[in-house]
């Protein structure tokens, strides 16, 4: 107790006019954005209610709305009877329409996988199963994709998040943060073998001679259609220092022919 009578409502009122006077840290969200990160990901989570039930109505707004695409809902009704599913490629006029079908009891069609490019599905298949179909092992699953591909597909993604389980979400952020991962095809593809014996030889300028004829590096985003990029292994017999173009070994790469070669493709043609 304060041996001087309202002292305690003196210090309080005194701490309220100093806050009072300094400057106002509220943000008036939503008239005012807060700063985000460029590459913030955030994490999508369904709400549960005190009984353990989801609140999604699974009314599908949210897929419909997400303005990169990246939302993509299914599950079953409430007596198990059909599947429903909504993806980007669906438009408003068709929801509708589904909306009728579902009431109705009827099964929905799924046309979500008719959208992309069709692709063999074994090598998804076999990198999940070497990577014992782990969501920790994302980035990795996603470079083996890659360089299986030589992009990553957005029916290897659709077949990941399948497969796995893994969020459509999680899988499209990990592969829009890094930078060395890509959507689109190349049309061209050059790797350069660093094992030992490459580098030994060179490999590393000849490595700086192309990205400076491309405006790329390797790990980099294509430029120009043409991706920069590492060997995983070297090819056995193949002589260093080791390059590749479309997967064919270039012989007695030099520097000054890598620059040349670089020059050619990023004028879009292949001498």
């Amino acid at each position: 107790m304060s041996p001087v009578p309202g002292l305690g409502i003196a210090r309080g009122m005194a701490l309220t006019m100093r806050r009072f006077f300094a400057p106002k840290a509220t943000i008036q969200y939503p008239e005012t954005a807060p700063d985000i990160a460029v590459r913030f990901r955030g994490r999508l989570q369904l709400l549960y209610d005190e009984l353990g039930n989801l609140k999604c109505e699974t009314c599908f707004q949210c897929a419909a709305a997400c303005p990169v695409e990246c939302i993509d809902m299914g599950g079953f009704d409430t007596k198990g009877r059909f599947h429903v599913h909504w993806g980007a490629a669906e438009q408003y006029a068709e929801r509708r329409e589904e909306s009728a079908l579902r009431r109705s009891g009827r099964p929905v069609p799924d046309p979500a996988y008719g959208h992309f490019d069709p692709i063999d599905p074994a090598a998804v298949d076999s990198i999940l199963e070497k990577y014992d179909f782990d969501h920790k092992e994302m980035l990795a699953i996603l470079e083996s994709i890659q360089r299986a591909y030589g992009y990553i597909p957005v029916a290897a993604v659709k077949r990941v998040s399948q497969i796995s389980g893994a969020p459509y979400a999680l899988i499209y952020g990990t592969a829009t943060y890094y930078s060395h991962l890509r959507f689109e095809k190349p049309g061209h593809s050059v790797a350069v073998c660093r094992c030992t014996a490459c580098l030994m030889a060179g490999a590393n300028r000849i490595a700086r001679s192309l990205g400076g004829a491309l405006g790329t590096e390797i790990g980099k985003p294509p430029a120009g259609g043409v991706a920069l990029e590492q060997l995983s292994a070297h090819i056995p017999g193949a002589a260093s220092p080791l390059v590749t173009l479309d997967g064919k070994p270039q012989p007695r790469l030099t520097p000054a022919r890598a620059a040349a070669l670089g020059r050619t493709l990023a004028g879009g043609s292949v001498a």
